[in-house]
């Protein structure tokens, strides 16, 4: 079983250092898709992680192979585009 498929609705989504980042929608194909954000200019859409962002699956929590900080600079929009070529 490959470490996505063992990606759960609900769980946490962590850094490497720690830091929450998110929570789990769904894994779509090999993209996290990360449950939609509760306040700012993303509010109403949902954001994606790339599947190979994952370091670890702990109890309920993915932890990521960057630290926080750097794991939302990989953050994509639906359509694969980074965040910052959406604006």
């Amino acid at each position: 079983m490959s470490q996505l498929e063992q990606i759960k609705e609900h769980m946490e989504i962590i850094g490497a250092d720690g830091v929450h980042i998110g929570t789990v929608d769904k894994v779509e194909g090999d993209r996290i898709k990360l449950t939609k954000a509760e306040s700012g200019a993303h509010a109403s859409h949902h954001h994606y992680l790339s599947g190979g962002l994952v370091a670890s699956i702990e109890g309920n929590q993915v932890r990521l192979s960057a630290n926080a900080a750097n794991a939302m600079l990989f953050e994509e929009e639906s359509d694969g585009q980074s965040l910052d070529a959406a604006r």
